[in-house]
This record gives C-alpha cells, sequence and structure tokens, in this order.
C-alpha cells in the first residue's frame, strides 16, 4: 500500500493544489451577521422537522454513573431560546454583554454557551479551579455583568463580590437555591 501512494504522489500533489486553489477562488457572499445558533442550529432543526435530515441528537451527554441527557435539534434550539431568555429578562444581559461561567462540564454548560450566542452576551468559561483571587481577577477584567456557577463554587464568587463594580446577576445551576442567587433551572 505504502508503494501505490509513494507511486501516485504527483498526482496526489495536484489534486491537493488544484482543490486548495479552488477553495481560495471561491467568493462566497458572507452575511453582515452570522449567528450560529439562529443559522445552522435553527436550520437543522427545521431540515429535521420537515424530514429532509435525519433525526439524530444535537447533544448527547452521560456522566460517570451513566446518566444520559439527549436533545435533538429542535430541543436545543427550543431550551437554548428558553435560557437566553433567561439571561436577557431575569439577568437583564444584553447584545455584548459579559458572562462568566464557571461550572463543570454538565447539560447546562453548552446549553448557556448557545444561548449566549444566540442573544449576542459574550460567553467566557473558567474552569471550576479557579480560586477567588482569579474570580476576582476575572470579574474586573471582563468587566463582566454576569457570573454562573454552582452551589460549590457559589462561595468562592461571593467572597469577592464586594470588589465586583460591574456584576449586575448572579445564576446559580443546580436544585437548591441561595441568597442572592437566580436559580437557572426554576427560570428555565
Amino acid at each position: 500500500p505504502s508503494r501505490a501512494f509513494h507511486g501516485n504522489n504527483r498526482l496526489l500533489t495536484s489534486q491537493i493544489t488544484s482543490y486548495y486553489e479552488s477553495i481560495n477562488q471561491y467568493k462566497k457572499e458572507l452575511p453582515e451577521y452570522f449567528n450560529f445558533a439562529s443559522d445552522v442550529l435553527d436550520e437543522w432543526a427545521r431540515l429535521e422537522k420537515d424530514g429532509r435530515k435525519p433525526a439524530n441528537p444535537a447533544f448527547w451527554w452521560v456522566n460517570d454513573e451513566g446518566e444520559e441527557v439527549k436533545w435533538t435539534f429542535e430541543e436545543l434550539g427550543c431550551l437554548s431560546r428558553k435560557a437566553a431568555n433567561v439571561l436577557s429578562e431575569a439577568c437583564g444581559l444584553q447584545r455584548g454583554d459579559r458572562v462568566v461561567a464557571v461550572l463543570p462540564r454538565v447539560p447546562e454548560w453548552w446549553l448557556l454557551n448557545v444561548a449566549c450566542m444566540r442573544a449576542g452576551i459574550v460567553f467566557m468559561p473558567g474552569t471550576s479551579q479557579l480560586t477567588a483571587k482569579d474570580i476576582s481577577y476575572r470579574l474586573q477584567a471582563s468587566k463582566a455583568k454576569c457570573f454562573i456557577t454552582n452551589d460549590t463554587l457559589a462561595p468562592a464568587v461571593e467572597s469577592v463580590l464586594p470588589g465586583s463594580q460591574f456584576l449586575k446577576s448572579k445564576l446559580i445551576v443546580g436544585q437548591g437555591s441561595r441568597a442572592g442567587w437566580l436559580n437557572f433551572k426554576e427560570l428555565l
């Protein structure tokens, strides 16, 4: 097999070069505004609904215990619209506002990511290993107006709130409630 490949390297090289040149010369008109959530996700949902695309999961998450969350393109679109409404209405965010999200890789992480794309909100993910000092720096440097986290990391955020002049809302992803925090699952 390697002889056949090496023996045809001129043909392969010319094919690659030709393909590359065709891509470079292709002048596709770019839209003035592009939104992955509405331009791609919603289009795939429409194609699925019309029967022109097979129904496949848009999102499939499995945790260590074997629990699954599986969303179709239509379900992900609907949930991301609801999540975008939570961010814009309950949290008071507008296009261009920044959100710091420090969550483990739970389904809500991806849902909020798509919701931010849909609403034009800047999604800034952070690792759950951030310290209070790290969180404080990110809040000040980014001028984030919302912080999204879970029950475990909420105390670290609360410890730096006095120094955070831009933060307007705090959103918690979890089952319980916490004073001064909006609960994402309840609002969704």
